[in-house]
């Protein structure tokens, strides 16, 4: 047994850890939608927040580079500039691995119907030839590694990491699994053009862009959708998971006449258009793979919690988004959404009720509901206590491991982080993944997690590697992560606690002590 496995048995490492605490280019983005203008305020200057602390909450992980960021700017002035986000900055070999990928040099649709071409020529030869069905899935496989390689890259580099840590937080709200159909090609352009631009936006917009992109008109059945042909699959969740949540009032009767609504909203790969006659042709409409088709919709009046929805087609779905936004049961849900994942599995009533007013004052502007949570006590009282998931792990000891260095592989990150149980997309049911602390503090988890603290403090060659390559001294040298002889972890330790500073003075070796580092209870929170 290792000094690591003595000094911290697994038994004794879930207690403590549950009870302890380069050149850049202009990464292209969307800026985030905002309707109002935020000011810079001195709250976090008068609370004398830790500066660690604080980057450690409003990052994947605090690294030297996001610290000095904040101790240069000012806390209140840095909280504002990320808010903000009108631009991310990461790393010039990193920006060029992105480019280089299929779903940033091909558009969407046109990727999209080539790779049902695949799919067709593939059935035509079903029992007769089995390859090329093997190379379509392959080749989803391939692009849905592209999707979670881009946001793991950008979540590990980015100089926007609120921006990055609310992108992700959002694509869990909006969970869409990538284990139905060809979904899984679809993820790119889902996280990329529904998601990215309003993750610090506005939450109508973002809803909208959801609610009308094809994959999730697919994963959640909608494009079987049709008058006298009823699917609730998409109207039950989009009031159950999206806005109000569960028992938030809404009925069974709801659900029915929310899906009336979404009628004939569905999805058409194909370049050509459908036959239409002259009066059908006047209400079809068409963005992308998304399409309208009125012969399939209910034009009949609705009633959605106790309002009337006239029978007018697509525009129906604006009148129901404006519904929805002024539901204090949505404001209440999403603000205790953002809450469980930025300050504790259980946030106060009030913390909640606040953020929750700020929302319907605001119609939904989205940093102001986050500021209003950030310039709380309850949120710097929480700071260093709120547990890891799986995702917040990895990416905080990878971006403490190799800050300085570019990652060209994310294979053996994914799989480590697939090893934990949160695999990009890899939730089945549209509700996401967990973000309490019961969901990830098992025994289990925590012998997983010290596996993964091994594998990174030894290095792991196949990072700075491209598949194709041979293993050479250069990787090896590469991957060896210098935290031990790193003057900013060294001095981050020293805030450690007393048991976890006495374990690291009993390793051995420049390895021996990266593994304990990753492995302190301090580690496993932010």
């Amino acid at each position: 047994m290792s000094k690591l496995s003595s000094i911290l048995s697994p038994s004794l490492f879930v207690l403590s850890a549950l009870c302890g605490l380069s050149a850049c280019s202009n990464q292209s983005l969307q800026p985030p939608s905002q309707t109002q203008t935020l000011r810079a305020s001195d709250f976090f200057q008068q609370a004398q927040v830790n500066s660690y602390a604080l980057s450690n909450r409003l990052t994947w992980g605090a690294n030297k580079t996001s610290e000095q960021q904040l101790r240069a700017l000012g806390p209140d002035a840095y909280l504002l500039q990320q808010l903000q986000a009108q631009s991310a900055q990461v790393p010039a070999q990193i920006q060029s691995q992105i480019d280089a990928m299929t779903i940033s040099q091909k558009p969407f649709v046109e990727m999209m119907q080539a790779l049902d071409q695949q799919r067709e020529e593939s059935a035509k030869m079903r029992g007769t030839d089995d390859s090329l069905r093997q190379a379509y899935q392959q080749e989803l496989n391939r692009i849905a590694r592209e999707a979670a390689s881009r946001s793991l890259l950008r979540s590990i580099y980015s100089s926007n990491q609120l921006l990055e840590q609310m992108n992700w937080f959002w694509m869990n709200h909006f969970n869409i699994s990538n284990r139905k159909d060809n979904v899984r090609a679809m993820l790119a352009d889902f996280e990329e053009t529904a998601i990215r631009p309003h993750a610090l936006g506005n939450f109508r917009a973002l809803l909208k862009a959801t609610l009308l992109h094809p994959a999730m008109l697919r994963y959640l059945d909608n494009e079987h959708n049709a008058v006298n042909k009823i699917n609730e699959n998409y109207a039950r969740e989009l009031l159950e998971l999206h806005t109000m949540g569960v028992g938030s009032g809404y009925t069974q009767t709801d659900v029915q006449e929310l899906a009336r609504v979404l009628t004939g909203l569905g999805i058409r790969v194909k370049a050509d258009n459908p036959r239409l006659n002259q009066a059908q042709l006047a209400g079809y409409q068409r963005f992308g793979l998304t399409e309208f088709h009125p012969r399939r919709h209910d034009f009949g009046e609705k009633k959605l919690l106790g309002t009337t929805i006239k029978g007018q087609g697509l525009s129906e779905i604006d009148q129901v988004l404006d519904l929805l936004m002024r539901q204090p049961a949505t404001a209440k849900f999403i603000s205790q959404k953002l809450a469980q994942f930025f300050v504790s599995d259980a946030p106060s009533d009030a913390l909640v009720q606040s953020m929750a007013e700020q929302f319907l004052q605001s119609k939904g502007d989205i940093p102001r509901v986050l500021r209003t949570m950030f310039e709380s006590s309850e949120f710097v009282a929480s700071l260093g206590k709120k547990f890891k998931d799986p995702m917040h792990y990895v990416i905080s000891s990878v971006r403490l491991a190799y800050e300085d260095k570019m990652i060209v592989n994310t294979g053996p990150i994914l799989s480590w982080i697939n090893s934990l149980g949160q695999q990009a997309n890899g939730h089945q049911t549209p509700d996401g993944y967990s973000m309490k602390e019961m969901a990830w503090a098992s025994p289990a988890q925590m012998t997983a997690r010290f596996d993964v603290a091994r594998l990174i403090a030894r290095g792991a060659p196949n990072l700075f590697k491209t598949e194709m390559e041979e293993t050479t001294a250069q990787h090896r040298e590469a991957a060896r992560p210098a935290l031990a002889q790193n003057v900013y972890v060294k001095e981050l330790s020293q805030q450690f606690s007393q048991s976890s500073r006495d374990a690291l003075s009993q390793s051995g070796s420049a390895p021996e002590w990266n593994a304990f580092f990753l492995s302190t209870p301090e580690m496993m929170r932010r």
